[in-house]
């Protein structure tokens, strides 16, 4: 009986060896989970980057529809698609920056050497309002109506085709 008992770790270090075989092996890296795409974006009270008073998102929204971008200073990605958020500033889009689990005065510093392409920039210190979107990683991007609803979201850093696509769904 208590040779039996010597085989269990085995059997179990086994049996968890196929499950990782035939789950995380088997699966496709790529897929962008697109789980609130078509939903109500999340109400959100977020304090601004400058000067701290609190913002709702869908007051933003309200104004028109908009880009939010999840990103951080010490985000590599992030560095790499901020010409296209200058380049969609530039072509009048609405972007809302969203300086998720960042210090405020690294992203500062951040926004001053690469360029701001926010028309709002708020504060996600702790990371829940990227919880509430969804986020699985900085860059994230997000395209939400005038009504606070979900058009699109687009994992990664963005590029030109990427943008052209989130700009389409802006109309």
């Amino acid at each position: 009986m208590n040779r039996g008992l010597a085989f269990l770790p085995l059997i179990a270090l086994a049996a968890l060896g196929g499950l990782f075989y035939f789950y995380a092996l088997r699966r496709d890296p790529q897929v962008q989970p697109q789980a609130m795409v078509g939903k109500p974006m999340p109400d959100l009270i977020l304090p601004t980057l400058r000067g701290g008073q609190p913002v709702r998102l869908r007051a933003i929204a309200a104004e028109g529809p908009m880009v939010v971008n999840f990103f951080a200073s010490w985000c590599a990605p992030c560095e790499i698609e901020h010409p296209v958020l200058m380049g969609l500033k530039g072509r009048g889009v609405r972007v809302i920056g969203v300086a998720y689990k960042d210090a405020p005065s690294n992203t500062e510093a951040f926004l001053t050497r690469m360029g701001d392409p926010f028309v709002n920039a708020v504060v996600d210190r702790d990371g829940a309002a990227g919880v509430e979107f969804g986020v699985t990683g900085v860059p994230e991007t997000y395209v939400v109506s005038r009504d606070g609803q979900i058009l699109a979201k687009h994992t990664g850093p963005l590029g030109d085709a990427d943008a052209e696509r989130l700009v389409k769904a802006l109309r």
